[in-house]
C-alpha cells in the first residue's frame, strides 16, 4: 500500500512546541513512557484528537480482554491497515506485556494463531474491519462459541476506534518509528 505523500510533512511536536491544550497531554505521555512517542507528537497538533486517542487507549486497555487478546485486536487491525508505525510499536508493547512470541509472530506474519479462541477473535476483528461492521452470522457464532461475549464484540469496536486514529494519522504523517521500536520494523510482505 502506498503512503500518502504530502506537500509538507506533518509536524512532530515536543512538549515545548505543542499547542497549549496538548502540553499536559504530552506531559502525560512523557510520564507514562519516559519519552513522547512520535505518534503523540503528531496528534498534538489537534489537542482533541490526542486527548481522544489517549482516552480510548486507556478504555481499551481496561476492557475485558487480557493482554493476548488486546494484542490480537490491535495487531490484526494494524496489519490489515498496513501501518508501518503501529505494527512495530505494538510488537514492542506486546513483548512488554509478556505476550507469547508465537502470538506476536503469527499476527505480524498473518499465520495461524496458537489457539482456536484467539483465531476466532482475529477472524471477527478482520470481518468488522473489512466489512465495516457487517459481520456474518457464522462468524459471530464461532466468536461466541469460542467463549467471547457481546461485550467483547463491542470492545473490538473500541479498539478499532483507537487504531483508526493512529493508523490513519501515521499513513498521512509518515510518522518515523521511535528508537525503541526500530528493531521491530515491519512491512507487508
Amino acid at each position: 500500500m502506498s503512503t500518502t505523500h504530502t506537500q509538507e510533512k506533518l509536524h512532530i511536536h515536543t512538549i515545548e512546541s505543542a499547542p497549549a491544550d496538548s502540553k499536559p497531554l504530552l506531559e502525560k505521555s512523557q510520564n507514562a513512557y519516559g519519552y513522547v512517542p512520535n505518534l503523540h507528537g503528531v496528534l498534538a497538533e489537534a489537542p482533541g484528537l490526542l486527548n481522544a486517542y489517549q482516552n480510548i487507549h486507556e478504555l481499551f486497555v481496561d476492557s475485558s480482554f487480557n493482554n493476548d487478546e488486546l494484542t490480537v485486536v490491535w495487531q490484526t487491525i494494524n496489519v490489515e491497515h498496513e501501518c508501518h508505525y503501529c505494527v512495530p510499536a505494538h510488537t514492542g508493547i506486546a513483548k512488554a506485556m509478556k505476550v507469547d512470541d508465537a502470538i506476536i509472530e503469527a499476527l505480524r506474519n498473518e499465520t495461524a494463531l496458537p489457539t482456536d479462541k484467539l483465531e476466532a477473535l482475529r477472524e471477527t476483528t478482520l470481518e468488522i474491519v473489512r466489512k465495516r461492521g457487517y459481520v456474518e452470522s457464522d462468524t459471530l457464532e464461532r466468536f461466541y462459541n469460542a467463549g467471547y461475549t457481546q461485550r467483547q464484540l463491542l470492545e473490538i469496536i473500541l479498539g478499532l476506534s483507537q487504531k483508526v486514529i493512529s493508523n490513519y494519522v501515521n499513513h498521512i504523517a509518515e510518522t518515523p518509528l521511535d528508537k525503541p521500536f526500530q528493531k521491530f520494523e515491519w512491512s507487508k510482505k
